[in-house]
Parts: structure tokens; sequence; C-alpha cells
């Protein structure tokens, strides 16, 4: 014990303690690489996946300068079968793997479930005794103005009721916290330098309202409004109340068509609907947030947890990129995020971050306006990932990037490069993201060409040589 309380006085390398403190990217340095562990790392039985398999390639990580690496933390699995009975095995191998092969941590506490999203290859639940919660009253799930339920992550609306077994939903994520920093405390800040907090499905601040599974959600379709639970009509009852306008309490927009339909297809979202109304303002502030709130709720509770742990906090945002050429930004707002041609639904999300000291981690960093399909869907990834960036440069939060879709090719890595180094118009060219992490560990990235180019693409991102220079 003695030795590693030594270890841990050793003083960091600069470069980790700049990025621990979100400032990297103002030294002029490059941006480190981290790649995302396969979602199923750890089996069902607690244990690492191919132990022998993924130690190699963590080694060939390592090798080519990868910075380290990012991992789901299941709710599902570590607390599976009874509250409280957390069960870090196959974690606390993995990690240590990560370690004895020089390798940082970026660990994601996903309180989310696995499968039924874009790249979902494996089926992790929510807990056994959450799910039955949920069984018993339905109101804890996300809803649609169909019914439909969705169990992809414990709906926001009842964060501050004990519905799970006594305690409230917050309460539940910030034990779980609580735990792993307890059980991992020699590894903070060494090892492990990053906690992403989850905060929806896919680990994504936002609702689940373009849902994969069971073939609700095509894209490029706008998806849906998640507000029809009891918990979230009440709040909304409450809000309409307090405008002065009772009327608008009782349900959401009735006219906001169907997951798979385009803005122009429905009254509210088309080019002059409701959306642009004082009642589409009304419910739109209110349901975005309500996002808000949920996330702050949250990530209150991981700073005070993280406090002095040498580990920054991080928070995920959702790419939504389709139908971005439109007024009304139809898929964003279904989504949880206010953003219209009209108003800037990212700064206040990026705000709510910076009064806690979090990154901003912003996926669909590797896309292009002109590459997305269906041309007449508006998908505009690259003007959506500036202003994100000008979005966080003036809320002062650091902004770090992954890709959305597994990418192999030459196009892929220049863009990354280029929107890494922040080398877009109107942002001060001293900026860059503090990290940038892979998708994802899998053997066709350790394929001979695929690996070729991986390994030139993280030295020009570690020298900082954006596709510009």
């Amino acid at each position: 014990m003695a030795g590693r309380a030594f270890a841990m006085e050793v003083e960091a390398p600069a470069t980790e303690r700049e990025y621990r403190k979100g400032v990297a990217q103002d030294k002029g340095k490059g941006v480190p690489v981290y790649v995302m562990m396969p979602l199923d790392s750890v089996a069902m039985d607690n244990t690492v996946n191919q132990s022998k398999a993924t130690s190699a390639r963590l080694q060939k990580l390592k090798s080519a300068g990868v910075e380290g690496v990012m991992m789901d933390v299941w709710w599902g699995l570590v607390e599976r079968d009874a509250p409280r009975a957390y069960n870090w095995g196959g974690y606390a191998e993995l990690i240590e793997m990560a370690k004895r092969h020089g390798l940082k941590v970026q660990a994601v506490m996903s309180f989310h479930q696995c499968g039924g999203n874009v790249g979902d290859s494996v089926t992790i639940p929510l807990p056994k005794w959450a799910v039955e919660e949920i069984d018993k009253d339905q109101n804890l799930a996300y809803t649609d103005q169909w019914e439909r339920k969705n169990y992809e992550y414990v709906s926001l609306g009842c964060d501050t009721l004990p519905v799970l077994q006594g305690r409230t939903p917050v309460q539940c994520y910030a034990d779980f916290m609580h735990a792993f920093r307890d059980n991992f405390k020699h590894l903070l800040g060494d090892t492990i330098v990053e906690i992403q907090v989850g905060m929806g499905p896919a680990g994504e601040l936002r609702y689940p309202s373009y849902p994969e599974q069971n073939g609700t959600w095509k894209f490029p379709g706008i998806g849906a409004f998640q507000c029809y639970d009891k918990n979230m009509l009440g709040s909304l009852k409450a809000a309409a109340e307090a405008s002065g306008k009772p009327e608008w309490g009782s349900t959401g927009p009735t006219d906001a068509g169907q997951y798979n339909d385009w803005p122009e297809d429905t009254r509210f979202f088309r080019r002059e609907g409701g959306w642009n109304s004082t009642y589409g303002e009304f419910f739109l502030s209110w349901y975005s947030q309500m996002l808000i709130d949920h996330g702050e709720r949250i990530l209150a509770s991981a700073k005070s947890i993280f406090e002095n742990k040498g580990v920054k906090i991080s928070v995920k945002v959702a790419g939504i990129h389709w139908h971005y050429g439109t007024r009304s930004h139809a898929p964003e707002l279904t989504a949880g995020y206010y953003n219209t041609r009209f108003r800037d639904g990212y700064l206040p999300i990026a705000k709510m971050l910076a009064r806690h000291d979090a990154i901003l981690n912003f996926t669909c960093i590797e896309m292009r306006d002109h590459e997305q399909q269906p041309e007449n869907a508006r998908c505009a990834p690259e003007k959506l990932v500036r202003q994100v960036a000008l979005a966080t440069q003036k809320a002062q939060v650091p902004l770090a990037g992954e890709n959305a879709l597994p990418r192999y090719d030459e196009l892929a890595y220049e863009q990354i490069l280029r929107a890494s180094s922040l080398n877009i118009d109107g942002i001060s060219d001293n900026r860059k993201m503090c990290a940038f992490t892979y998708l994802r560990m899998n053997p066709k990235l350790f394929e001979e060409d695929n690996w070729g180019r991986f390994v030139a693409f993280v030295k020009k991102m570690k020298e900082g040589k954006g596709a510009h220079k």
C-alpha cells in the first residue's frame, strides 16, 4: 500500500495534468486519441471477454501512440441483481490491463440499456430490479403520444421521486458513481483520467426520440416527443398553469407527425409551423429545460463525488445533423435540443456544463455535409459541429469529439483532423479539441490497410497537424 501511495504522489506528466484541467487545447500541442472498447468488453458473467486477444490489441494500440481507451461501465452489469450489490469484477481486470499497457481510461457511467441504437451489437438491459419497477409502474419509462414505452433509460420525469426501491434514479446514479470512485480510488487521476456521465439513451444527454428498436424509427425521420408519462405531463400541466395558459398543459403537440415523417409532412415542424408560434415556444422551452435540469442534477452529484480526484468529467451530446438545413431542425427538437434557425440550442447546454467544469463530448466529427444521403434530408454535420464548437467557445467549455459511425478511410481521418484542430471560421486558432475518441476497437481496425491509415492518423493528431497544415 505504501508503494502505491508513493506512486500516486509522483507528479503526473504535464500533458496529463493539462488534459485533466481541460487546457491542453491552448498549448499548440496535438490532440490525444482514445479508442472506444467493444460494447461487450466485460461479459455477462463479469469477466473480461476474450482476455488474451483484448490484451494483445491494447498493446497494439499503445504501440500506435494511442493515449488510452474509453469503456462503458454498464449499470445493468455491475448492479444487475440487487440494489447496491455492485460487481466490478471484469472492470477491475480490464482497467488494470489498460494500466499495464500504459493506457489511460475514459470510464463511461452507462446508465442506459445497450441495444436499440446505431451500432449496438449486444443487449445489456437496465438492472433486473429496475426493470421490475418499470414493469410495475410504466410511468417510469419514457412514453410517446401513442403510449409506446421506451426501456432504454429511466424517464427524467421521475428523477427526484423514490421510485426505485426507495431511491430516486438520481440517487441510484450517485450511489453507483460513489461505489466506482471508492473501488477504483487508487487508479483515479493516474490511469482513469475521465468520467463520462451517462444522461440518456446511448449515454447521451437527450430523449430517446429516434429509437431504432423494432423499426420504430429509421434515418432520416424526425422522431417523436417523449413527454407522455404521467410525471412529465404533470410537469407540463404545472408549467402551462404558471404561464397563464392551462389549456397548453394537457398534451404535447398533436400535429408533430410520426417518427418517420419529414418536417414538411407535419403542421408543427413545417416552414411556418407551430414550432415558431407562442405555443411552440412555450412547449419547446419546457421540454428542453427539463433535459438541461436533468443533466444539471446528475452533473452536480458527479462533480461532488469526483472533486479533487484528478479526473475530468464529460457529458456526451448527440450529433443530430439531419434536417439541419431546415428552419425547424425537427429531429433536434424532438431529442430535446431547442435549436432552430432563430435560436441556439447548444449554448444553454454548454453553459450548464461550464457551471460544473465539464467537457462537452460531441459526435459526428468525421462527417462532411456533401457525403450525407439522402441529399434532400438537408444534413449538415459540418455546420452543426461548427455551431457546437462556437457554443463551447462562448461558454468556455472544453470540446472533445468522437466519430458517430465506424470509418477507416482517408477522407474521414482528414475530416477529423480538420475538425479537431477547430480550424473553423470564427474560432480562435489556438484552440483545439481536448481529446478525440475513435469508434471503435474491432477486428476490422487491425486489418493491414486500415491499421496503417489509423497509425498515420494518430501520429498526425498527436503532432497537432490538422488537415489544413
